[in-house]
């Protein structure tokens, strides 16, 4: 088709849009934002006649690649380290790509611009698209991975995890409260324009770099769609603008959507990128060094930072605290430092850290073994079953951690966490952040304004409280996380299948009974909390009772 021919069938698209006069439409998906017509354009103005093909195209070329990665063997060659922690990493990302998908409808509900509208189907089918081959590419790995346990179960697993529920409720929030919070400013202008740079760039590089290149040909095919979504977002961003009314709903949502991505993504991609790769070249950038130039410099400073020209305040002090938390609190590493220490309750095996993964962290993150270097030493050598239990239960000076109830990730940043009773409710937050998109902005009132579309955060939000004093054996069995053998775990804390009697089995970790910390802290009397807070925050040692025995 040629240029005039794609502008008058994008043209003749609009005339099959009318306002009922008939009727007044319901509201379905609702948003306290304000509309009027504006006649911001569709700036791609893509229509289904020159979309499919190029899809087509595109889907050729990586089912292509999938057939030769099975002729070249490619699974015989990558990275054991790295297939383990896809089976987390695939587990999550398709249901936000079809949350994505579903978050369309609530987008053109609220947005009264037909050509608009148009984008947004277009998105909706590249969503649909994003997520199918990516099952795909999981089902390719299960079936023909050496240990395919864990991507087997990937779709139960990932929503009754400890790490999966996190990436459960970041794809949800594409799809609740209010239209506009979800569809457009969470999804599109923070997670699809920010953050996809390391979900679909960096990450992908990461995995050629240990014999994978099967993840860079689906995530680059899926990579080249977000224009078309980026271009989407900004133009009900500027539609937003046009009404002076929305501001105040503008800055709130920028500063929780910024937030709540920054604390799942960061932590998720972070940990695969740093600790789930064997490539320790010093010449490697760092997760701290991809996040400057993909987030800091490409988004913020060139995206979001030029919108203050259209009067709108930028939250200026969480892109740079997200920045200090990765690069001075070690957020990502408190990140990969709590997986590995919930490894029982998971469905994939973690490589501990070795010699080189020492000296390649300490030249990237100074300081970093002083602050790390014992635990994982003390990970490795709490690996087999050796008549101890898993490393939560040992003494290493680890507390287990709180968990943030907003966003779900621990509170591992010890000195930051809030405590405070909500709803009835004592809750912990990672962050002030966190404990005011609680506290403050998911609530029917903001700064006196009624906003009725804002939802809540509800729900069995902090995993541990599903189990709270089970035996950790009990867990296992009930989550599914149990080989076919009926008594060896999925997860193990190393990568060795070659011995039997060095896997762990239900046997290994029964008499460990699993208490949540957000139970007990509600237990707590006031001052008996107080002073738990206080130790908490200063990283006071702790840990798990010790083994039950029958005279117990």
């Amino acid at each position: 088709m040629g240029r005039q021919s794609l502008k008058k069938s994008h043209e003749k698209i609009q005339e099959l849009s009318w306002d009922p006069q008939y009727a007044t439409p319901a509201d379905k998906y609702t948003t306290d934002y304000t509309f009027e017509k504006a006649p911001k354009k569709d700036p791609l103005k893509q229509v289904l006649r020159s979309y499919f093909p190029m899809e087509e195209e595109k889907d050729d070329r990586v089912y292509g690649a999938m057939d030769g990665a099975i002729r070249g063997n490619m699974f015989r060659q990558v990275q054991e380290r790295w297939m383990e922690w896809q089976k987390l990493f695939l587990s999550i990302i398709p249901f936000p790509e079809i949350s994505a998908a579903r978050a369309m409808p609530l987008a053109i509900g609220a947005v009264p611009n037909p050509e608009i509208h148009n984008g947004l189907a277009v998105q909706m089918i590249d969503e649909v698209r994003h997520s199918t081959i990516q099952m795909n590419l999981k089902r390719l790995y299960m079936n023909h991975y050496i240990d395919p346990a864990g991507f087997d179960l990937t779709e139960k697993g990932f929503s009754n995890c400890y790490a999966g529920t996190i990436g459960r409720q970041f794809g949800e929030a594409f799809i609740t409260g209010d239209a506009l919070t979800a569809a457009n400013i969470y999804l599109t202008i923070v997670a699809e324009t920010a953050f996809t740079n390391t979900l679909f760039v960096a990450m992908p590089s990461e995995a050629a770099a240990n014999g994978d290149y099967l993840l860079p040909t689906v995530f680059h095919s899926v990579q080249s769609d977000e224009s078309r979504h980026i271009s989407n977002g900004y133009s009900i961003l500027l539609m937003a603008l046009a009404n002076e009314d929305n501001r105040q709903l503008l800055e709130r949502d920028l500063r929780y959507a910024w937030w709540n991505n920054h604390a799942v993504v960061d932590a998720a991609i972070g940990t695969f990128i740093e600790y789930g790769t064997k490539d320790r070249r010093k010449d490697r950038p760092s997760y701290a060094e991809m996040w400057r130039r993909w987030i800091y410099d490409d988004y913020y400073r060139s995206y979001l930072a030029p919108l203050e020209k259209y009067g709108l305040v930028i939250p200026h002090d969480l892109v740079e605290e997200a920045w200090n938390r990765i690069w001075n609190k070690g957020y990502v590493h408190e990140v990969a430092q709590f997986f590995a220490t919930g490894w029982p309750a998971n469905y994939w095996r973690i490589d501990g850290m070795t010699d080189e993964d020492f000296e390649w962290f300490e030249h990237k993150y100074p300081g970093w073994y002083d602050k790390y270097g014992k635990w994982w030493e003390n990970y490795n050598r709490l690996r087999h079953p050796n008549g101890h239990g898993p490393i939560a239960f040992e003494d290493v000076d680890y507390q287990y951690p709180h968990r943030c109830w907003s966003c779900m990730v621990p509170c591992l940043i010890r000195e930051d966490t809030v405590m405070d009773e909500v709803d009835g409710q004592v809750r912990t937050y990672c962050s002030e952040t966190c404990h005011w998109t609680d506290a403050v902005a998911f609530r029917p009132t903001y700064q006196g304004r009624e906003t009725p579309s804002m939802g809540r955060l509800t729900g069995k939000r902090e995993w541990e409280t599903l189990y709270h004093n089970e035996d950790l054996a009990d867990i296992m069995t009930d989550l599914g996380y149990v080989r076919d053998d009926g008594k060896t775990l999925v997860p193990q804390p190393h990568l060795d299948l070659d011995d039997p009697k060095k896997l762990w089995t239900l046997d290994d970790v029964r008499g460990y009974p699993f208490p949540s910390p957000n139970v007990l802290l509600n237990e707590m009397s006031p001052d008996e909390r107080e002073a738990h807070m206080e130790e908490y925050r200063r990283g006071g040692p702790g840990g798990r009772p010790a083994k039950e025995t029958a005279d117990a």
